[in-house]
């Protein structure tokens, strides 16, 4: 009879409260509850705008403590901030010659060792000295565009990398020389204009950080076991041990992933573009050898994704369809997707349309929606510790959103709907690759890039770079600025 009168989460608070202080509930999990609730998504608001950047955001993490917030943008720079002040601790150049994509504190390093990637390809390491010197360094590169790392769980040292050169590699910063683990590939050669598949996400399982994934240009999440990798390299490391994808996009070849994430309890979330996000458990994997092509049963199943859902397609096979979350768009930028919550109790995302989306994990309601941009939100991060979200995107700021707001908050009217699906892999314009060629010759005028291959770096672009800026992603101004830069400078 009680759970039937609780109708709204104020009345679960209050029932937690009594039962935490009848000892029914132990401080742990009321804490939890409470973390949880319902109410404080609805209470989330803009805390505070931290505003430093000259360029769009792309990055931002918190340290393992929750106080300090790292992040990098298109003007190359990395700002510490402490959040809840706004003020900012230390703002140096990241050492990078184009847009910073992802920066992250490794663990245990009193918040002094940050590793970076950017789209020069750059893998770099900070190391933040007495009395705020800074030491840059860098340990690799990509051929082609780096968009994010994956740091392993509790490690001070290792790091994984991906690019859009298809290339997965791992690092240890005790030895500093990176292990090129694997260069991911099509399957039975589909997709025949791109030789490998540009990755733009990596994520590693926190439950058994043996486990990583990696997704990009296809359909396709791979999940590979790094135990099966000899460091002599003596064998081929390059077959995944489980494949996960939706059904009904099994062979679409107008789809990519722009996100990854793994929760506390070792589910994966998948965002692409042109499409929704999907939850999958282990037991939803495709095993080695996927199918490549979409069954009749799985067309079947994309009708119903397009529908609303009747009861009896929900029942059916419950345990091997992803949950999926919609009202988003997911289109112009590589954009990430995160859980939220002390128990991974929530999915968020960004959109096309400036705003954040926030799910209930079980059962895909939306039940919030805010206004992040005025153009794109493409980050979001959740505070290791509580319900605090920091989010980016085109806007040169950084907003911090905390569960401040007297009223709850009520979905807006209208929700845009996903447009039509333009294609992932768009070939570049004769512009577009005029501007890519400028920009290259600028980079190997410097010092630093001297001796480079340019018929490797053209090979680069006429296959792997075959991105336009909109279907690409948090560099979209950046890289025309700079481009600007070099044809005004040479006029």
């Amino acid at each position: 009879m009680m759970n039937k009168r609780l109708k709204t989460s104020s009345d679960k608070a209050v029932v937690n409260v009594w039962q935490r202080q009848l000892g029914e509930l132990s401080a742990r999990n009321f804490a939890h509850r409470l973390g949880g609730s319902e109410d404080l998504v609805l209470r989330l608001d803009v805390h505070r705008k931290l505003d430093k950047h000259r360029g769009c955001v792309n990055t931002v993490s918190f340290n393992a403590d929750g106080d300090i917030l790292v992040s990098g943008s298109d003007d190359r720079r990395l700002i510490l901030w402490n959040w809840e002040t706004g003020k900012v601790k230390l703002s140096f150049h990241s050492g990078h010659n184009n847009n910073v994509f992802q920066a992250k504190f490794m663990p245990y390093s009193d918040d002094r060792s940050i590793v970076t990637c950017a789209a020069d390809g750059q893998v770099r390491h900070t190391q933040i000295l007495e009395k705020g010197q800074v030491e840059s360094s860098m340990l690799a590169r990509h051929r082609g565009r780096a968009h994010k790392l994956a740091i392993e769980p509790g490690s001070p040292h290792i790091f994984y990398t991906c690019g859009e050169d298809g290339l997965v590699q791992h690092f240890d910063l005790r030895t500093g020389a990176p292990t090129k683990l694997l260069t991911c590939q099509t399957l039975d050669g589909r997709r025949s204009n791109l030789p490998v598949i540009n990755l733009n996400a990596i994520a590693i399982d926190p439950r058994n950080p043996n486990l990583f994934a990696v997704a990009g240009s296809d359909e396709y999440t791979r999940l590979f076991d790094i135990r099966k990798y000899n460091w002599d390299g003596s064998s081929d490391f390059g077959q995944p041990t489980n494949y996960f994808c939706p059904p009904h996009l099994i062979g679409n070849d107008q789809v990519g992933i722009t996100g990854l994430a793994f929760s506390e309890q070792s589910e994966l979330l998948v965002s692409y573009n042109d499409e929704f996000i999907y939850l999958f458990t282990r037991e939803m994997g495709l095993g080695p050898n996927p199918p490549i092509s979409m069954s009749s049963d799985a067309s079947e199943m994309s009708d119903d994704h397009e529908s609303e859902e009747s009861p009896s397609s929900m029942d059916t096979d419950e345990k091997t369809v992803p949950q999926v979350y919609k009202g988003h768009m997911n289109s112009q930028t590589v954009k990430g997707v995160n859980f939220f919550g002390p128990k991974c109790e929530y999915v968020v995302s960004g959109s096309d349309c400036g705003r954040i989306f926030i799910w209930k994990k079980k059962g895909g309601e939306l039940i919030r929606v805010m206004e992040g941009d005025k153009d794109v939100v493409n980050c979001i991060k959740s505070h290791p510790h509580t319900m605090v979200l920091a989010s980016s995107g085109i806007e040169n700021d950084i907003k911090m959103w905390t569960p401040k707001a007297l009223e709850r908050a009520t979905l807006p009217q209208h929700i845009e709907q996903k447009p039509k699906a333009k294609g992932w892999m768009c070939r570049l314009s004769p512009q577009e690759l005029m501007l890519q060629l400028f920009s290259l010759q600028r980079r190997r005028t410097s010092p630093e890039h001297s001796g480079e291959n340019s018929s490797a770096d053209l090979e680069l672009i006429l296959t792997l770079d075959a991105n336009n800026d909109d279907s690409s992603g948090e560099e979209d101004d950046d890289d025309n600025s700079s481009q600007g830069d070099f044809l005004f400078a040479n006029l």
